[in-house]
């Protein structure tokens, strides 16, 4: 396995990825770990869900949550799709998923992921990264990717607001 092989950024490194993205209408092969879309999965979600190996979902940008909130616990990985750089539906997506649906599994952001967008996917709730662009790489192999440092709002990926966050609901009454 090349270094090339190892697209997906989690935990600090580059590791395997031992997700197959099926296409529409494919079905998982026993115990494999597939990702499915979400029109597959509400098409043909009773035998998705008797799959053996585990299950993942790809939320393309844009797509709502709807028809699959009761089934969110059951994917062991969901995976945004990025389109572009200047495309930032999915950052709403995963903090969606996080706050407002306490998804715990593993959140990948997928598509144009680029150095810059990854701080603030972080702060939205994404756990790992596939990430093909060279330049990219190289940063998160050397560690050069930087966090936010000053925020405006709370971030899904933290429990209690950071101090540089909302100061005006931290005024007393007057």
């Amino acid at each position: 396995m090349t270094s090339s092989d190892l697209t997906v950024f989690r935990d600090g490194a580059f590791r395997p990825d031992p997700w197959v993205v099926l296409p529409a209408g494919e079905a998982p092969a026993a115990d494999e770990p597939s990702v499915v879309g979400k029109a597959q999965f509400l098409a043909d979600r009773e035998s998705l869900l008797a799959h053996n190996g585990p299950l993942g979902l790809l939320i393309e940008a844009g797509e709502d949550l709807d028809g699959i909130e009761a089934d969110l616990g059951r994917f062991s990985l969901i995976a945004l799709n990025f389109p572009k750089y200047t495309d930032g539906r999915a950052y709403s997506t995963a903090a969606m998923l996080r706050g407002r649906h306490g998804y715990a599994g593993e959140l990948r952001a997928v598509g144009d992921v680029l150095r810059d967008q990854i701080p603030f996917m972080i702060r939205c709730g994404v756990d790992s990264f596939e990430v093909t662009h060279e330049p990219t790489r190289r940063a998160l192999a050397a560690g050069q990717v930087r966090g936010v440092s000053v925020a405006y709002q709370p971030a899904a990926a933290s429990e209690a607001a950071p101090v540089p966050t909302r100061p005006w609901l931290r005024l007393s009454a007057r």
